[in-house]
């Protein structure tokens, strides 16, 4: 499991640190703010990107949950039990995966049409939050079965 928890957490620091990269202004994989606002936010007429308070809260939450994978291994002390942090892994499981079959519904489409979004959602972001979610849920239910 330390393997999973590894990569679990090394593709959130990734995404954490794409977060803090747009908070900072950055607009990869646009050419400008208003094509990165169509590749990363997605929402229908979007030109431009969110308040740079909105990214560095997404890229807070995604870094306590960047360190949650290695507390459950115990690759660091912590001062949680670990029945709370597999508790809490499946909180987040939850929330990755709700995002992740979010991406699919038709819902979700209507919400956020721009490309092109549309496209690297349903290729890519929707399942990469599957597969944190199932990861995490791997992680906490490995624990509990323990």
């Amino acid at each position: 499991m330390i393997v999973l928890a590894f990569i679990l957490s090394l593709v959130l620091l990734l995404i954490t640190t794409l977060h803090v990269y747009w908070g900072i202004g950055g607009i990869w994989p646009g050419r400008d703010a208003a094509s990165c606002a169509r590749a990363v936010v997605g929402f229908r007429s979007v030109d431009e990107m969110p308040a740079p308070f909105a990214s560095f809260a997404v890229a807070a939450c995604l870094g306590l949950a960047t360190l949650w994978p290695m507390a459950l291994e115990g690759v660091f002390a912590t001062p949680f039990p670990k029945a709370g942090l597999a508790a809490t892994a499946l909180l987040i499981a939850l929330v990755f995966l709700a995002r992740g079959i979010a991406g699919f519904t038709p819902w979700w489409r209507r919400l956020t049409p721009e490309q092109p979004f549309a496209r690297f959602d349903v290729r890519y972001y929707s399942p990469l939050c599957l597969l944190i979610g199932l990861g995490f849920a791997i992680l906490a239910i490995t624990e509990f079965s323990a």
